[in-house]
């Protein structure tokens, strides 16, 4: 019998962050995940004002592409088995719709599925500073059981450049799915050479 393919959906939003979407499909590519992407009017406009790289290019990177208006793909139904869904970055539009489920296109609609099947959705979300809906909007995403991953860098990894930076953030985010790559620069303890009292 012929196990399905471990599937994870990409969101990218037109929160500014496009990177983490495009370097998430980037450290996916060698996986054996099939990744299906949808990226939303607004993000089409963030990628080209932010990274050198063209929609084309985006979406070669991808296994699936959907088209944002396509109501009836293959990822806005429960029955197409995925492992969940990122969505990175997430703007705080794309959150409100997510969590009042009222939903106006196939990415958010895509995250509402991930919720309504108990999936694994998580929602890069990118925005500073918070008000107080935003932050209620977090709140209520986690309560459905989505998990809220703002892309914070961890230092102690000494990243060299911004896309070690991005990369490390992201191999976390996928440690959330139990997906392994080289991203993660791990935790071994304090160096006691640099952690000493004068």
């Amino acid at each position: 019998m012929n196990s399905s393919p471990r599937r994870l959906i990409v969101g990218i939003t037109g929160a500014s962050g496009a990177i983490y979407g495009v370097r998430l499909l980037r450290l996916l590519h060698p996986t054996d995940i099939e990744t299906h992407l949808v990226i939303s009017r607004s993000a089409r406009i963030a990628l080209t004002q932010e990274l050198d790289i063209s929609i084309a290019d985006v979406s070669g990177l991808a296994d699936v592409v959907h088209q944002i208006d396509n109501i009836g793909a293959t990822i806005s139904s429960g029955s197409f088995r995925t492992l969940g869904m990122v969505v990175a970055p997430c703007s705080m539009r794309s959150l409100s719709e997510i969590v009042t489920g009222v939903t106006s296109s196939l990415l958010t609609r895509a995250a509402d599925v991930v919720l309504k099947e108990r999936r694994r959705l998580v929602l890069m979300v990118r925005e500073a500073p918070l008000h107080l809906g935003h932050l209620r909007s977090m709140t209520a995403a986690t309560e459905m059981g989505a998990i809220v991953y703002p892309p914070v860098p961890a230092f102690y990894a000494r990243p060299e450049s911004l896309e070690q930076m991005v990369d490390h953030t992201l191999g976390r985010v996928l440690d959330l799915f139990d997906i392994e790559t080289t991203a993660v620069s791990r935790w071994g303890g304090l160096n006691s050479n640099k952690n000493t009292d004068s």
